[in-house]
């Protein structure tokens, strides 16, 4: 019965959007404190080469590949995030976007290390590892009525969802916290919360770390998933497409960032059957919602009417 109900390819696409949702939390964390961060695609490409060497060359285990990436990434972050202090809006992003592209012909010409343009290839996949891990406990995909490549899709989208879950959990834990209220107080104006006495290099610092940190998390897990990766998968143009996300979805709000991502990801699927006009129908969706609500699709005003609305009704 399960297996007539799980489909492969909507297992896979439900996948990608859930790492373009990491990586569109990734591009709002930092830019809840002002800091316009275009360095994501680098940030992904640093933790997925990293959980990638790891895994072929010392065959580690891709949980210990996935967290030595993404806390390469977020190292990187601090090293850059120090000096980028003194750069802020379109000055920021250029040099972060700058950053990614350095990072990405790091990845074409270093030949004996990346193989160049040419990519890595026969990275461990995570859902043949589960596989082979449930398997080894005396599980067989086919107890549950399912075949092994429904397994392996199941248990990728499983995995990518509980750690979305997780890193929502933790955004919105600490954007109620002290740490939070001090991002939203820069945001607004960091001369006059450093005026405050909160320590604004400490906090713009933090933020752009853990943007770096779930760009790497995000990539070392795309890696493991897709098995195989190349720098042309960490262009300029995939940090353009997930700032896209989330300025789409909303950029004030974490709930706009989870929707862009969603949205953004789903919609060139859905539009398949006209593939011939789907990026154009795609372009003129983004032009036209920049023209009527550049705040984006979500945003607090909007967001507090529904609670609003909601609460009133409950009462009724």
């Amino acid at each position: 019965m399960l297996g007539e109900i799980l489909n492969t390819y909507y297992l896979q696409i439900g996948s990608f959007i859930l790492i373009n949702i990491m990586l569109a939390i990734s591009v709002y964390v930092p830019l809840s404190s002002g800091q316009l961060s275009l360095g994501s695609a680098g940030f992904m490409g640093v933790g997925a080469y990293t959980s990638a060497l790891l895994t072929i060359h010392f065959d580690l285990p891709i949980f210990v590949g996935v967290i030595a990436g993404a806390l390469a990434a977020s190292i990187l972050g601090v090293i850059v995030g120090i000096p980028s202090l003194r750069l802020s809006g379109v000055y920021l992003a250029i040099a972060t976007l700058g950053l990614g592209e350095v990072i990405r012909v790091i990845f074409v010409n270093w030949d004996s290390l990346t193989k160049g343009s040419v990519g890595l290839t026969g990275i461990p996949q995570l859902g043949r590892e589960i596989l082979e891990f449930s398997r080894g406990l005396g599980f067989e995909p086919a107890m549950i009525g399912i075949r092994n490549n429904q397994f392996v899709f199941l248990s990728i989208f499983l995995v990518l969802l509980i750690l979305v879950i997780a890193i929502l959990w933790f955004v919105i834990r600490q954007q109620n916290s002290r740490v939070g209220r001090a991002l939203q107080s820069i945001n607004m104006d960091d001369r006059a919360a450093e005026s405050m006495g909160i320590n604004i290099t400490h906090y713009k610092v933090v933020a752009f770390t853990q943007g770096a940190f779930f760009a790497g998390l995000a990539g070392a897990l795309f890696a493991h998933v897709i098995g195989y990766i190349s720098p042309a998968d960490f262009s300029y143009h995939r940090a353009v497409e997930v700032l896209i996300f989330t300025v789409f979805g909303g950029s004030e709000v974490i709930i706009g960032s989870v929707f862009g991502a969603f949205f953004l990801t789903l919609m060139p699927e859905v539009l398949r059957f006209v593939s011939e006009f789907r990026y154009i129908i795609y372009g003129i969706l983004l032009v036209v919602l920049m023209a009527v609500r550049p705040q984006g699709i979500l945003d607090a005003n909007l967001l507090k009417k529904f609670k609003f609305k909601r609460s009133k009704g409950g009462v009724r």
